[in-house]
């Protein structure tokens, strides 16, 4: 099986769907990917490629997705391609590639404009815990 990992902006909400048999839940969404490049001629272009995406994990598509994932969100997911084909009611034959996520991580940070904290959209340990960054040097250093 191939894996691929795509680095994006969601393009909507994702929605959370109900299976009807089971009441399994899971989430669905499309992301999108721009890629920048510099034409012959030396003009800059940009190509923006959608990808469906789907998450079967329901714990992750309830607890992770559903709440923090929004419209402009930039998510890093990790998953495989698989071929979906359907006969609509038409008789018509659709054919459609989706990504099925199997690992996705939220790349925002957000002020909340309610409370004025610091709130963290994606996985703990995505933001520097380790302060300002600036230590205390000490003066006896022989290098």
């Amino acid at each position: 099986m191939q894996t691929l990992v795509i680095e994006g902006y969601l393009a909507a909400d994702p929605s959370i769907l109900t299976a009807q048999g089971s009441g399994r839940k899971r989430a669905s969404f499309r992301l999108l990917e721009t890629t920048r490049y510099r034409r012959a001629d030396g003009e800059p272009g940009e190509r923006t490629t959608g990808f469906n995406c789907v998450c079967f994990n329901e714990a992750t598509a309830e607890n992770y997705i559903a709440p923090y994932a929004r419209k402009g969100s930039r998510v890093v997911i990790q998953g495989h391609i698989e071929n979906d084909t359907w006969t609509g009611k038409d008789g018509v034959e659709h054919y459609d590639l989706r990504v099925v996520v199997e690992d996705m991580r939220l790349k925002n940070r957000r002020a909340s404009s309610t409370d004025g904290e610091d709130r963290m959209d994606g996985v703990a340990g995505d933001a520097d815990d380790r302060g300002s960054g600036t230590a205390a040097l000490d003066d006896d250093i022989p290098f």
